[in-house]
């Protein structure tokens, strides 16, 4: 089972050829100048993350994972939004991240996807322009963040037309 994640971002180079860059900072806050003084963040800088369990059936293949979040049937229609902050093990309850709050949008539910999909995945990040060697393998998950500091604004939504 993995989790993807694809942020998105107003200070970011979203929707040009530096979009995809390792690491992601450098393609999301490449122009982060035009955030000002970062009291919008939540409201600029955003992630989608989906879960899904790799299954070896071609019914479950999807030929753009790498360009962001699957909306199609049950896929990226039950969805959790919050605010959170950036991922990663050098994160926990003493050191937090530079960059938060940031906007977070997570499928609900885990999804059956073929493994030649993650293959494609990998196949078109080696292929951006910046190389993105460094996320080709599974990270690392922070521990869980204490309830402290956690947001207490989750709204769960299902997107328009389902």
């Amino acid at each position: 089972t993995y989790e993807v994640h694809w942020p998105h971002s107003a200070a970011g180079a979203c929707g040009t050829i530096n979009q995809y860059q390792t690491p992601f900072y450098d393609g999301v806050l490449c122009r982060i100048g035009v955030l000002g003084d970062l009291s919008r963040l939540p409201h600029q800088v955003g992630v989608q993350g989906q879960v899904f369990t790799i299954v070896n059936d071609e019914d479950y293949f999807y030929p753009d994972l790498m360009r962001g979040m699957i909306v199609d049937g049950e896929m990226g229609t039950e969805i959790t939004k919050y605010t959170g902050s950036t991922t990663g093990t050098s994160r926990d309850n003493e050191i937090c991240s530079a960059y938060s709050p940031i906007t977070w949008q997570v499928d609900r539910k885990c999804h059956m996807i073929s493994a030649s999909t993650f293959d494609k995945m990998c196949a078109d990040m080696k292929s951006q322009r910046d190389d993105m060697s460094d996320d080709l393998y599974a990270h690392g998950s922070r521990e869980l963040v204490d309830p402290k500091f956690t947001a207490n604004n989750q709204h769960n939504r299902a997107l328009r037309g389902n």
